[in-house]
């Protein structure tokens, strides 16, 4: 980054711009992550299939679009032990090794750096100098004639020489362009800050998102395993029956399909649990090849919200992103204030005090005082032009306010109907869970009655493993509702856990 030098009206804009462009970076990542996870929750719910879970159509990742919140710094060294990682590990070990976290703390100590830089125009400016001259000197270029009064000149003079051990001071006494230069500085200091917790709270709803994500795939594999036991024992039976001349060899053909088909989709399910683990591992931060297990699971727990307004307003009160945008306007604010301080007169002082002579032991005490008042008559427009830069900055930073409000309004209303439809979901779900094994035990009563086929079992077996499906995907959809309803409202670092437990 060009670093402005002091008293160019030039500066003034310069830093306001840079600390807009990053508080500009922050905001499209922002969306991203948000938007990634919605749509991971939208494709899950919205995956309905006949024979319940059947994997996801393989995908080209570029690396160049993946979100640095899913990412980390790894933090150690893999063990042999397994480690069991609970869901406030989990957070706690996201806050500790997670890309995105980690850029926003540099991003804060950029901006921190860039204050203090601010802040020097206003400080007092204090060097020491000791020096050693040795020089010779010409009396003819100084335009002495050769000879005054027929007295000979020498041409040149010298060589001599002169010590001079100096202190200088340096101080602004008054420049309104380098303090609003200061406040604007102070104000994103604070946007920055405010960014880095905003980065705490995406930290825990992706961490969260890959918690929910990971056990939903372990209920899957646990369900699917029942799905190929049953099939199991329907193959067998249709064997033996096929043996003793009960059934026709179709039958066996059937089972034997239902079968080959389950056992394809625990294949899938097992390889999408393992995939699930490598990306949970990345987003916390464990060490390459570090084995673990996922400790809690995700029972359903019914949420009762508050009314609207009342989220709203805890959501504008506590969101990051808001305050650092807030922090930002008014940074654009002063800083606009500041390139019109480009025109104001400034006043400035210089001092030095020390020793000179030919050696320090022979040199005598002198000092200086100076002031100097600057007055800006006319430099080519430049100041109207930074002016017109600073206002279309500030425009900016009202509009992405503006727009970052009606964001918030957004999430709010979508995670209430979220909340509201996944949990009409799970209780729709379990119901049908039930239903879809009733039919079951009375298909395999009926074939082996001798009433029906094993056509009937595969449906209702096939009944089965989609409603298992669609509870698993309900009640993912519910958690994950909770988890963006305390992101919405600014509470998911401090309140997640109470909202995943039913509690607020």
């Amino acid at each position: 980054m060009r670093k402005a030098s002091r008293g160019s009206p030039s500066s003034v804009g310069t830093f306001p711009q840079s600390r807009m462009h990053r508080t500009l970076r922050i905001i499209p990542r922002t969306l991203f992550v948000l938007m990634l996870l919605q749509t991971m929750a939208h494709r899950l719910i919205s995956q309905t299939t006949g024979s319940g879970y059947s994997g996801q159509t393989p995908s080209i990742s570029l690396p160049g679009s993946q979100s640095p919140f899913l990412g980390s710094e790894p933090e150690g060294e893999a063990t042999s032990d397994v480690l069991p990682i609970d869901f406030k590990e989990a957070i706690d070990r996201g806050l500790r090794n997670n890309l995105g976290l980690l850029l926003s703390g540099d991003q804060t100590l950029t901006a921190r750096g860039e204050r203090w830089k601010a802040l020097s125009e206003l400080l007092p400016n204090i060097e020491a100098r000791v020096q050693e001259n040795v020089q010779t000197q010409s009396l003819t270029a100084l335009g002495l004639k050769p000879s005054v009064l027929h007295a000979p000149i020498p041409r040149v003079i010298g060589p001599f020489n002169y010590f001079d051990a100096r202190a200088s001071l340096s101080q602004s006494l008054f420049n309104f362009r380098n303090l609003e230069k200061e406040r604007a500085a102070s104000e994103s200091l604070k946007s920055a800050q405010y960014s880095y917790k905003d980065a705490r709270e995406l930290v825990v709803l992706a961490v969260g998102n890959s918690y929910l994500q990971s056990i939903a795939i372990a209920a899957r594999i646990e369900t699917t395993e029942a799905q190929v036991k049953n099939s199991q024992a329907l193959y067998d039976k249709a064997v033996d029956q096929q043996k003793a001349g009960l059934s026709p060899a179709i039958d066996t053909l059937r089972a034997q399909v239902e079968l080959q088909t389950r056992q394809q989709q625990l294949i899938v399910a097992r390889n999408d649990f393992a995939k699930q683990k490598l990306a949970f591992a990345r987003v916390i931060g464990l060490p390459p090849g570090q084995e673990f297990v996922l400790t809690e699971k995700a029972p359903y727990q019914s949420l009762t919200p508050l009314p609207l307004e009342t989220y709203l307003q805890r959501a504008y009160a506590s969101r990051s992103d808001y305050q650092a945008a807030l922090s930002q306007v008014r940074a654009a604010e002063l800083s606009r204030r500041a390139a019109s301080a480009g025109r104001y007169p400034s006043l400035d002082m210089n001092a030095n005090y020390g020793d000179i002579g030919v050696t320090p032991a022979h040199s005598n005490g002198t000092w200086q005082v100076n002031g100097s008042l600057n007055i800006p008559i006319f430099a080519g427009n430049k100041v109207h032009g930074e002016v017109l830069e600073a206002e279309a900055q500030l425009k900016q930073a009202r509009s992405q306010l503006g727009d970052l409000r009606g964001r918030i309004d957004y999430d709010v209303r979508a995670a209430l109907l979220d909340l509201n439809a996944s949990a009409q979901q799970v209780e729709v779900a379990r119901s049908s869970v039930d239903l879809a094994e009733q039919a079951f035990t009375q298909s395999q009563d009926r074939f082996s009655a001798g009433v029906a086929d094993n056509l009937e079992v595969v449906q209702a077996q096939e009944a089965v493993a989609s409603a298992h499906e669609s509870y698993i995907q309900s009640l993912y959809a519910h958690n994950l509702a909770k988890v963006e309803l305390a992101y919405a409202i600014g509470a998911a670092e401090e309140g997640i856990k109470r909202f995943l437990k039913g509690t607020q």
